[in-house]
């Protein structure tokens, strides 16, 4: 699991590439079975949710269905409500307030995941900058609603 999805997860974000790499094939198959037996492997994930059609007489298959917009602002207010942290601005308060590593060696490795411009990789706090916004940026790409205000 990349540094990234450890944002999302903690976010009610996680979804892309490495669910869908994990997933049973039996995932995306209808749950209804005959009478008497168990439907064949687990439930999809929460973060990914399929509607089974089938015309008659035809095989199931699964339907994407649109997945509502994770309300990050909201939920990152009241995760720090008294805490004083302003991670509005504030890539390590952010980390904090998710209970993720915010050391130097942790942004340093969520900024290589995120494609640090070199530039930026001497400069402690122009690539903490560059580094917020990405992961802003990131979490709006992933289903999160943040306000443009905070992406420019």
């Amino acid at each position: 699991m990349g540094f990234f999805s450890k944002i999302l997860e903690k976010l009610g974000l996680r979804k892309g590439e490495e669910d869908d790499a994990n997933k049973p094939a039996t995932a995306g198959r209808s749950t209804s079975s005959p009478a008497g037996t168990k439907p064949a492997g687990p439930p999809a994930p929460k973060s990914t949710i399929t509607k089974t059609t089938a015309p008659q007489g035809q095989a199931m298959k699964s339907v994407p269905v649109a997945m509502s917009e994770v309300d990050v602002v909201e939920k990152l207010e009241q995760m720090g409500k008294g805490s004083g942290l302003n991670w509005k601005v504030s890539i390590v308060d952010l980390l904090k307030l998710l209970d993720i590593d915010s050391s130097r060696e942790a942004r340093n490795e969520l900024a290589e995941e995120l494609g640090v411009p070199a530039e930026l990789k001497s400069d402690s706090a122009k690539m903490n900058v560059w580094l917020h916004k990405a992961v802003l940026k990131k979490i709006a790409e992933n289903g999160g609603n943040i306000p443009q205000s905070l992406l420019d």
